[in-house]
C-alpha cells in the first residue's frame, strides 16, 4: 500500500512536532535524552509524489532536563550555539515507497559542517490538510566537530528521532 500525499507546499507545525536526540554516556551506563523545542520547516510535494524541503532546529533550544548539561551542550565542546545557532537538514529528495515508507536523502549541517544523510521515514498519518512523518536514524557527532569525550565516557553514535507534522500552506 502506498500512501499518497497531496501536491503543494507544506509548513511544519512546531507545536505538534518533535525532534529528539539520545546518546549513551558514562561508558554506556547512562542514556541521555534531549528534545529540541525550537524548530521550523517547510516542504514541497511534486506531482510525482517526490518531495524537497528543510527543517531547522535552534541549537540553544536543546532541553535534556538538566541545566548544567544543557549549558555544556550549547558550548564549543558540542553545538557551539553562539557561533552556529542552527542545525539544518535540507531534503534533496524524498521518494514514497511501499507501506508508507519514504526514502529521504539530504544534507545535515551542524556547527557549519555539512554531511550527506539518508534514512527511511514513515507516513504516520496523511490527509488533504496534514501529514505526519516519523523517522529514526543515527549520526556520528564526531563528523560534525563534536569530539569532546572526557575519559572516553561517550562512545558510539547519537540516535535522532523525529515526528514532524506538516499542514498544507495557504495559497
Amino acid at each position: 500500500m502506498t500512501v499518497a500525499v497531496e501536491t503543494g507546499t507544506w509548513q511544519l507545525d512546531p507545536a505538534r512536532s518533535t525532534v529528539g536526540v539520545q546518546h549513551r554516556t558514562m561508558w554506556g551506563l547512562v542514556n541521555v535524552k534531549g528534545t529540541f523545542t525550537g524548530l521550523t520547516g517547510e516542504g514541497e510535494v511534486g506531482a510525482d509524489g517526490s518531495a524537497t524541503g528543510s527543517i531547522t532546529l535552534e541549537a540553544a533550544s536543546l532541553d535534556t532536563k538538566n541545566a548544567k548539561r544543557d549549558t555544556h551542550l550549547r558550548s564549543a565542546d558540542f553545538f557551539d550555539a553562539d557561533r552556529h545557532p542552527e542545525l539544518t537538514f535540507v531534503v534533496r529528495g524524498a521518494t514514497p515507497g511501499a507501506d508508507g515508507a519514504v526514502q529521504v536523502t539530504g544534507q545535515l549541517t551542524v556547527r557549519g559542517i555539512s554531511r550527506p544523510q539518508s534514512f527511511t521515514a514513515r507516513v504516520a498519518e496523511a490527509s488533504a490538510e496534514a501529514v505526519t512523518l516519523t523517522a529514526e536514524f543515527t549520526v556520528d557527532r564526531e563528523q560534525f566537530g563534536m569530539a569532546w569525550n572526557q575519559l572516553g565516557m561517550m562512545r558510539g553514535r547519537t540516535a535522532v528521532t523525529a515526528s514532524l507534522r506538516f499542514a498544507r500552506a495557504a495559497s
